[in-house]
């Protein structure tokens, strides 16, 4: 039986009333932004953010609780920018779109801070005892294609700190059902001949710091045969893919030809769009994506929207939980169906 599951990548747009109480309370200048040290009264606000974060999913009704990275002002680039050993430099683009993030400059040894561990502890401490928490961090390329080193001195040594970084980052976590690692830079901008057989270990040894299910999470663009053929060694449970902005017959490809791991992950809601999907037509995307892949059955199919939300308004976003919740339920349903058929 496919078990259909309702999530998100995390990293969620902040209510209004938060966002005048953080201008308030942080300021309005690059140097005001987190950066690990803030305040009581700064990190009371950003509790009450985490709670109807939690809320809202709860409501919703998906199947994995995020904590919702509503202090990651810095995007993924979030867990180097409040580091000690780094220095955050100039504003960068985030990707191709209107969002800019401070360049975290490495200019230390990469030590666990245990900062993303002490938000999903908080987050857990929210969630009910049937809730099945979901951990959230960059992945290791990712998180190195974002940053500039000025330690380390070479870019495969970078890359095999970060890796070491997010595994002792997730050493620290509190008991999680499931670990996305966020890879956009895996697609956006592939590792090259001399680095992609890093970039699949480190993925692998993030990985193996935890007993949870492991997705690694793209978005985007399609994945380039070589960076994903050498994915596909990684010790990971799933590999998820952009099913609304990418190359959708690409990937596909990818996965017809070379496989993937035993279960997948589906971007399916579009994050960046404020048009509110219907349920019916995600959940027929779901059996769509399923008919492509004739010669694989998923003992899980994550449903997601395929980015982070933050771009949405939060009525848009909380609207989108609901869709997604709801799309899975309908999907598993429909799987259900077809499996008992094949068996009449």
């Amino acid at each position: 039986m496919t078990d259909v599951v309702a999530t998100t990548p995390g990293l969620y747009p902040l209510p209004d009333w938060a966002k005048g109480e953080l201008s308030d309370l942080k300021g309005h200048q690059k140097h005001d932004l987190i950066d690990g040290d803030e305040g009581a009264a700064i990190a009371e606000a950003y509790d009450d953010v985490r709670a109807e974060f939690v809320a809202d999913q709860r409501e919703a009704g998906v199947d994995r609780i995020v904590e919702g990275q509503g202090r990651w002002d810095d995007m993924l680039a979030h867990p180097l920018t409040v580091h000690d050993n780094v220095e955050t430099g100039g504003i960068v683009r985030y990707y191709d779109n209107n969002n800019f993030y401070r360049d975290p400059r490495v200019v230390g040894e990469l030590t666990a801070s245990g900062d993303v561990a002490e938000e999903l502890t908080a987050a857990a401490d929210l969630a009910g005892d049937d809730d099945a928490l979901q951990a959230v961090l960059p992945g290791p390329y990712t998180l190195a294609d974002l940053a500039s080193d000025e330690h380390y001195g070479d870019a495969a040594e970078f890359l095999d700190a970060v890796g070491d970084f997010l595994a002792d980052e997730v050493e620290a976590f509190p008991a999680h059902e499931t670990l996305f690692l966020l890879e956009p830079s895996y697609v956006t901008n592939a590792p090259d001949d001399d680095l992609n057989e890093l970039a699949s270990e480190t993925i692998d040894r993030v990985a193996g710091a935890t007993d949870a299910d492991v997705v690694v999470h793209t978005y985007w663009e399609a994945f380039e045969e070589t960076a994903y053929a050498h994915l596909m060694d990684a010790g990971v449970d799933a590999v998820g893919f952009d099913f609304v902005a990418a190359d959708r017959e690409a990937n596909l490809e990818c996965i017809n030809e070379l496989g993937t791991a035993d279960d997948i992950a589906l971007g399916l809601v579009d994050g960046q769009n404020t048009l509110v999907e219907d349920p019916e037509t995600v959940a027929e995307r779901v059996d769509w994506v399923r008919d492509q892949i004739p010669a694989q059955e998923f003992e899980t199919t994550y449903v997601t929207t395929n980015t982070e939300p933050f771009y949405l308004p939060v009525n848009k976003h909380q609207a989108k939980l609901s869709v997604l919740a709801e799309a899975a339920e309908i999907a598993a349903g429909d799987a259900d169906a077809a499996e008992t058929e094949v068996e009449a």
